[in-house]
């Protein structure tokens, strides 16, 4: 079972997440808080698995909270929810320690395994926000591209399709090789190139 806290300022959004989790059989909502510090005060007094966050909130943000948790709790694994145009924040929750980060109008089973993949230790990014986050590190960027020593040429394929930030099964797709094959080649990568995360991933992909 994935104990799942939900922390969001907006009622509803609580409430249709919890609806949707609630659904599941591998999932179980511990908790609800509609600011920052109540989500540090329940993620240590509940433990779930996985915190998802979101940015915007009164009081101590997402990203405070999401840096407070994750020092309290290093295993945790705090999943942001985002909008389009949070773009500001993007890097800052990053940077605190985020694993995924989904935008709040994908559809519900992208959410659900959203949660599923933060709680089996994975980084789920939406393809939207991963492209967002390359092209601002991309255009921001001061040094040349490091060059890819090291890799299989299966593996820079892999990781090319990963910077323009399709899923393990759209790149499955694209290369016709099962997902679980896709999984292996960018574990292998994190690990050769000392990625933490896919975005990570993406940006050295990127040499940035």
């Amino acid at each position: 079972m994935i104990r799942v806290l939900l922390v969001d300022d907006q009622h509803l959004i609580r409430a249709g997440l919890r609806m949707l989790c609630d659904a599941q059989p591998d999932i179980e909502v511990v908790g609800e808080a509609d600011n920052g510090r109540d989500a540090v005060t329940l993620a240590t007094r509940l433990v779930p698995d996985v915190v998802v966050m979101d940015l915007r909130m009164p009081g101590v943000d997402g990203i405070t909270a999401t840096g407070r948790i994750l020092a309290d709790r290093p295993a945790a694994r705090v999943l942001v929810l985002t909008t389009f145009g949070d773009d500001d924040h993007l890097y800052p929750a990053l940077t605190a320690g985020a694993c995924g980060f989904l935008l709040k109008d994908a559809p519900p089973t992208d959410l659900l395994d959203g949660i599923r993949r933060a709680a089996a230790g994975d980084s789920p990014f939406s393809p939207e926000v991963l492209r967002r986050l390359v092209q601002r590190a991309v255009h921001a960027r001061t040094e040349p591209s490091r060059p890819l020593h090291g890799l299989t040429a299966r593996e820079r394929d892999v990781l090319d399709l990963v910077a323009e930030g399709l899923s393990n099964t759209e790149i499955a797709d694209r290369l016709h090789i099962g997902v679980t094959t896709v999984k292996t080649h960018v574990t292998s990568l994190m690990a050769k190139t000392n990625s933490p995360n896919r975005v990570r991933l993406a940006l050295y992909a990127r040499g940035v």
